[in-house]
């Protein structure tokens, strides 16, 4: 699936579960969501209370990648 194909959402992470895995909290769902590779080679730390977007699978709206962490 293509970057493009994904839905952005915005949302609070409220969780670190480890090993890159975060929760994020949106509108009304939570989502886990890993870093995208982009925001690791950079070594942008992502800490709970962030905000951020994350990219979703139309397929699986449980499951996502953070793709931009706002200041």
């Amino acid at each position: 699936m293509a970057r493009s194909d994904l839905i952005e959402v915005e949302g609070v992470v409220t969780r670190s579960l480890g090993f890159g895995v975060m929760e994020v909290e949106c509108k009304d769902m939570v989502i886990k969501a890993k870093s995208s590779g982009k925001l690791l080679n950079r070594n942008i730390k992502i800490m709970v209370g962030d905000r951020v977007k994350v990219g979703v699978s139309p397929y699986d709206p449980t499951h996502g990648i953070v793709t931009w962490r706002f200041k």
